[in-house]
């Protein structure tokens, strides 16, 4: 890599663990409140704040696609294999998303149906993307081409999917392939709480669309600018969504504005570019942190989201077991508020020494294996 250029953006892990936080407390209320404690505005405020970590997730991966993208150019590697690589990264998220299912489903054992093996889950439509991403380097080739096809292919997709859930809907699938086009799972109906392509990609092609402008020679030197004027842009596109919604005109047959609205869409976007520009502030302009913690110097202060932020693929994969898995710390929809922000609490310390766990593990494991093949493997052989 060039002298100078910083392999990683510290707001990038923030906002990421931003997501992680959000997306436990969401869980963890949805599963253990009981009938009572979801009446209130509470539970409704708290769900509210659930629409944003799977925007953040998949808009964060399409920024962090870029990065990787230009330091791999940074070092010579050719365009071909570069965009390959990024496509078999979304294949390898696919695959853990396949098995991730195939868990869920052996653990739900003897009620789970087999058709839970083939549900859309995040993880499937980040593993998509990523593939996605990957093809759109491809074809573009160019930096800017990239950003502009990105963005054009964002804007499509929103635009195309309050049809594909309604009057357009590709119902001459297989129910199992429809599913990565609409969410209708098994029902022949989509599904609000599934990711499809349509309407999830968009939000990852946004984020490559927008991880374009944080490569560029000016952004790197002028960072702070550079996010205060991606957040003003982001407020700006929240008032226009706002606007677009309050005009008479309707263009779709079924305007559903929380599920598939484009504008909905465009307000999502404005909030995570504003979202961007806070956490930039928060890593870099508050004293608690300084410039030390600039673009993810070990030397900085700890960040407990910035360390989920860098960990989110297992957090999220072992919180699933102990919030709505067979494993969960509390009986399912029976808790007070009180007694769901404790068990909360515990999720997240455990969450957060499981993250930390694995960053000291990573890069050791071959130590690790060695180890445990010389005190757990070795008394058992020898003494056959």
């Amino acid at each position: 890599m060039a002298p100078g250029v910083k392999p990683r953006l510290t707001q990038i892990d923030w906002m990421r663990g931003l997501a992680c936080v959000l997306m436990f407390q969401t869980h963890c209320y949805d599963s253990w409140l009981s009938p009572a404690a979801r009446s209130g505005s509470f539970y409704r405020w708290s769900q509210l704040c659930g629409t944003l970590p799977a925007p953040l997730f998949l808009f964060l991966a399409g920024v962090a696609a870029v990065l990787v993208i230009d330091r791999k150019q940074r070092r010579g590697m050719p365009h071909r294999r570069i965009a390959w690589e990024t496509v078999q990264r979304g294949a390898e998220i696919l695959g853990l998303g396949l098995l991730f299912r195939v868990q869920e489903w052996a653990l739900g054992q003897p009620s789970a149906p087999w058709t839970d093996l083939l549900r859309v889950d995040i993880l499937n439509e980040i593993g998509v993307s990523i593939m996605l991403l990957g093809l759109v380097y491809l074809v573009a080739k160019t930096r800017w081409k990239t950003a502009f096809l990105a963005a054009f292919g964002a804007a499509a997709i929103s635009l195309l999917t309050p049809l594909l859930w309604t009057t357009w809907m590709p119902n001459w699938l297989p129910w199992y392939l429809e599913s990565y086009l609409n969410g209708v799972y098994i029902s022949g109906k989509p599904r609000p709480w599934l990711f499809p392509i349509f309407p999830w990609a968009a939000f990852a092609l946004a984020g490559m669309a927008l991880g374009t402008v944080l490569v560029t020679g000016w952004a790197r030197r002028q960072p702070g600018w550079t996010h205060m004027i991606l957040g003003a842009a982001g407020a700006a596109m929240f008032g226009l969504a706002l606007w677009f919604s309050s005009l008479p005109v309707r263009v779709y047959p079924v305007d559903d504005f929380w599920h598939t609205s484009p504008n909905f869409f465009l307000a999502r976007v404005g909030v995570l570019l504003v979202i961007l520009a806070l956490s930039y502030a928060w890593c870099y302009w508050v004293p608690a942190f300084g410039p030390r913690l600039a673009y993810g110097s070990r030397n900085g202060s700890f960040s407990p989201l910035v360390q989920l932020g860098t960990t989110s693929l297992i957090v999220y994969w072992v919180h699933i077991e102990f919030v709505y898995g067979r494993f969960s710390l509390l009986p399912k929809r029976a808790s007070t508020i009180a007694g769901a922000s404790a068990g909360l609490a515990l999720i997240f310390v455990g969450m957060l020494l499981l993250s930390i766990a694995r960053t000291r593990l990573k890069g050791h494991e071959v130590e690790l294996r060695a180890w445990l093949r010389k005190t757990v493997l070795q008394p058992f052989t020898a003494s056959d």
